[in-house]
């Protein structure tokens, strides 16, 4: 009986030791990228509000719509991390809010950040350790990312055009619409039927 014992219980602990390892670099970097989204979604809403005032209400509507587009974001990361049994810490957002054509620049250059260095690496990652649900969430990222560095560009175009005669204006966009599954964003005069990245309806895109 005690030999029985002996055999079952080195059967249980060999079967845990195949037991898959949690995926510590992905878990990691969901973390990082939940913090950054939310942030990121935190600061554009106050810069919404710093373009209001200032009078640039087509800004306003870019930065309201790309705090709604980050907060999904924030929001499929903390997804992935609870599908491994992940608790993600309170999260206080950290930002300052200057001018609006300041507030553009520093959200061009966190754009092209996240585009060509974090989330990439991140998405490798991912891939690597067969993280699946984190993969699609980077890859949103990264694709979406990309629209939001166009858009600030534009705007911050315009103001530079506002501002001197001798540039050709601008025009921005009446609106935009947020895909609000994988946070893709689109100018509302151009909205595809089918989002291009997850295939949700355009009937269910929420309109800035």
């Amino acid at each position: 009986m005690k030999k029985l014992l002996l055999i079952a219980l080195a059967g249980l602990f060999a079967f845990a030791g195949c037991k898959q390892a949690q995926p510590e670099k992905t878990i990691a970097n969901l973390k990082w990228a939940y913090e950054k989204e939310l942030t990121a979604s935190v600061r554009y809403a106050a810069y919404a509000l710093k373009a209001q005032e200032e009078g640039y209400e087509a800004i306003a509507k870019l930065f309201n719509a790309v705090s709604k587009s980050d907060g999904i974001h924030a929001e499929n990361h903390l997804k992935a991390l609870e599908a491994h049994g992940v608790t993600m810490e309170e999260v206080t957002p950290q930002y300052e809010t200057l001018t609006t054509a300041e507030n553009l620049e520093i959200s061009i250059k966190g754009e092209t950040i996240a585009i060509e260095e974090k989330f990439p690496q991140y998405l490798a990652e991912a891939v690597e350790e067969k993280v699946d649900e984190a993969k699609l969430s980077f890859l949103w990222v990264i694709e979406t990312e990309k629209v939001h560095h166009v858009f600030f560009t534009k705007a911050l175009e315009s103001l530079k055009a506002a501002a001197d005669a001798t540039l050709p204006a601008v025009v921005l966009p009446e609106g935009y619409a947020v895909c609000p599954t994988c946070g893709h964003i689109y100018d509302i005069a151009a909205q595809e039927e089918i989002c291009a990245f997850c295939d949700t309806e355009k009937a269910s895109f929420l309109i800035f």
